[in-house]
């Protein structure tokens, strides 16, 4: 389809991070470490949740979910925008936008549902030990991972298809590092306000049901860690649970700067720099405030790491 000289099926052109820094290699070698770790400590995370006994729980079983969705998403983003800089180009196809648009969205979607279907389960904990095993089966736990991931399916499939039939003019240089939905839609031909406002309370819903979620059962959770009686279990919930809402606070609150908040407070340059810490960073933190505030993740990492260093001085010996 033509409109105009151009057309809807042509390439797009990232302008990426690196283009306004004045010192793009700087930044490129940062990028590369924080996606390095990223990769690395999720990836340890999911593999000391399947080897250690201690974490077979219902917690650590949604926590290696959320490990694996940090891996896919930030996997979706970083390895083009490191690459074009390596190889001095800009350009994304047609395709390739569009199936990196479907994952970011299907990964984002998934994990805001997860994240506060995890607030159940630690309600459950907390609020209804004695009837944790039932009400957190293994069952009940596939269910919630299902939910969650059917969830950021349907988000993908939903916008996906529409944010793409638009003809895309002007001069198709996307002013961001990957095609997201707002970058995209400024490229429009047509106008796109009676979508954009679909959009605004299609992610108005997205984030509303999870934190109501959220918020009703942080709410029981305090009214049980105040009446609480002994000072060891009162402290073990707050640490659990103030981990879990430092990890919503910050990735709901850059989502809701971008979808959320008017235009007019929205600027090329702040648009990246929040695009950056909820698609590179949370990645990166997710996993360091679960483990380093976790005596249990700590321990199977001690655990671990002594067998490894165990057996290699035994194979050397």
């Amino acid at each position: 389809m033509e409109w105009g000289n151009y057309s809807m099926y042509a390439d797009f052109l990232l302008l990426g991070l690196f283009s306004d820094n004045d010192f793009p290699w700087l930044l490129f070698a940062l990028i590369l470490f924080v996606f390095v770790i990223s990769i690395a400590s999720n990836t340890i995370m999911i593999i000391l949740i399947h080897i250690d006994s201690r974490l077979h729980t219902p917690m650590y079983y949604l926590l290696s979910q959320l490990s694996l969705m940090d891996i896919l998403y930030i996997s979706t983003i970083v390895p083009k925008m490191l690459v074009d800089q390596i190889l001095g180009q800009r350009a994304i196809s047609f395709a390739g936008c569009t199936a990196q648009h479907f994952l970011y969205l299907t990964l984002a979607g998934a994990e805001f549902f997860l994240l506060g279907l995890m607030s159940y389960d630690r309600y459950v904990a907390i609020c209804n030990p004695l009837h944790y095993p039932v009400l957190m089966s293994r069952k009940v736990c596939m269910l919630i991972v299902l939910a969650a991931w059917l969830g950021g399916s349907i988000d993908g499939f939903l916008l996906t298809p529409v944010t793409m039939q638009f003809p895309f003019c002007a001069s198709r240089e996307i002013n961001h590092f990957f095609c997201e939905v707002p970058a995209l839609l400024k490229l429009s031909c047509t106008d796109t306000s009676t979508y954009e406002t679909a959009m605004y309370v299609c992610c108005i819903m997205m984030l509303l049901i999870p934190f109501s979620v959220i918020s009703a059962s942080y709410t029981r959770i305090l009214i049980t860690v105040y009446r609480m009686s002994e000072a060891e279990g009162r402290r073990k919930a707050v640490a659990t649970c103030s981990s879990h809402m430092v990890v919503v606070s910050l990735f709901y609150g850059a989502a809701m700067y971008t979808y959320v908040l008017p235009h007019s407070y929205h600027t090329p340059e702040k648009d990246k720099a929040v695009s950056a810490f909820y698609t590179i960073l949370t990645p990166l933190l997710n996993p360091l405030i679960y483990s380093l505030r976790n005596k249990d993740v700590t321990g199977a990492l001690q655990k671990a790491l002594g067998k490894c260093l165990s057996s290699g001085s035994v194979s050397t010996f």
